[in-house]
């Protein structure tokens, strides 16, 4: 698993670490039943406090993203296919947005940014 965290960010490490976990499970690097590290592991592969580990592991499993039993580990939970779609739209709503606002305040036509849109959308 691959996780970067900055301590530039602005973001605390813990919600990095749960996010980047989300994206892995979101775009299917992690599947269904995929064991993860375990907390104390993950912490000292990441040089972090394992509390740390054990709030991202606990914002993931409150959003049902993954399951943890005891003595056993975490794993990727079964995801909903509407769900994982429906968070999907919404990140790419929020994108959408941002490149919005920076094309109205730049004047950009409409036609141009969903000409950029296509041609990026179909490399």
């Amino acid at each position: 698993m691959n996780i970067i965290i900055t301590n530039s960010a602005g973001t605390p490490i813990y919600e990095q670490i749960a996010s980047q976990i989300k994206a892995q499970i979101m775009g299917g690097q992690l599947k269904e039943g995929d064991a993860l590290p375990s907390m104390r592991n993950l912490a000292q592969d990441l040089r972090v406090s394992v509390i740390t580990t054990k709030r991202a592991y606990e914002i993931l499993e409150t959003e049902g993203m993954i399951e943890s039993f005891t003595g056993k580990g975490s794993f990727v939970a079964a995801q909903n296919p509407e769900l994982l779609r429906e968070q999907n739209l919404r990140e790419i709503e929020k994108h959408l947005i941002a490149a919005a606002d920076i094309a109205k305040r730049s004047r950009i036509p409409l036609s141009d940014v969903a000409e950029m849109l296509s041609l990026v959308f179909e490399e």
